[in-house]
């Protein structure tokens, strides 16, 4: 099926579409868009729009791409990047439902679901297979790993690890199971993923040491498990922690 544009929706001169694409009524997909294959664009949405930035100069060269099979829904809007022949990143097979805003210079992994309302600051990166609650908030920044799943209106200001439950305000509840069993891993990755878990979950202390401990402790034939103790290397935000560590004993820093 070819590319269909309704009427009242405005695309400007300069946006890329690919095949099969929609765009619904009063959508606006902009110059600065990229769009895969079978993209879907839902009335009010904005694709492609100016970063909310003070500094921004808008005769910046910068873009939104959106992977193919992507779905938005209404009035969410999704900004380019605030650097020269950079992009906002959005993987294949998304759904973002309505209301909800990924901000300039996020990376967005594939077959991530954003619920109505959920809003990504600047520079965050969510994993492959997450599900971020509606009205969840994302700080700047912050690194959302692969399967991770976002209770509805939590607030997240710290880096959660790949697959696992978050709430409220940064509080890790546990792993994804049901994300897990979903995806089909074997029982074997399960049980060392919890491991692993407990490993840097239920001790208190610095968190990266902990889970390098682990790491180098070996015995991790899966590479989730291993995945899920690499992540606390990098990041800028500190982590988010279970209850059951005492947190002014906490050195995530």
């Amino acid at each position: 099926m070819p590319t269909l544009i309704h009427p009242t929706a405005i695309v400007e001169a300069g946006a890329q579409l690919g095949a099969d694409c929609e765009i619904m009524a009063h959508a606006v997909v902009t110059r600065h868009a990229v769009l895969g294959d079978g993209v879907i664009v839902h009335p009010g949405a904005v694709v492609g729009g100016d970063p909310q930035y003070l500094k921004f100069d808008r005769a910046t060269p910068s873009f939104v791409r959106v992977g193919a099979g992507t779905t938005i829904r209404e009035n969410v809007t999704l900004n380019r990047s605030i650097y020269p022949d950079q992009s906002t990143v959005i993987g294949e097979r998304c759904f973002f439902m309505a209301g909800s805003h990924a901000g300039h210079d996020c990376v967005v992994g594939d077959d991530v679901v954003l619920a109505n309302n959920v809003m990504l600051a600047g520079h965050v990166t969510v994993g492959a297979f997450s599900f971020i609650g509606g009205g969840a908030a994302i700080h700047q920044f912050c690194r959302v790993g692969e399967s991770a799943m976002v209770a509805g209106v939590a607030r997240i200001t710290r880096d959660l690890a790949p697959y696992t439950i978050t709430a409220e305000r940064d509080e890790v509840s546990g792993l994804n199971l049901v994300g897990l069993k979903r995806r089909g891993f074997p029982r074997e990755t399960i049980r060392e993923l919890k491991e692993a878990f407990r490993a840097v979950h239920f001790a208190i202390g610095n968190i990266r040491e902990l889970a390098a401990s682990a790491l180098a402790g070996g015995g991790y034939a899966s590479a989730e498990a291993r995945r899920f103790l690499e992540f606390f290397a990098e990041g800028k935000r500190g982590f988010a922690r279970t209850n059951r560590v005492n947190t002014t004993a906490e050195a995530d820093a």
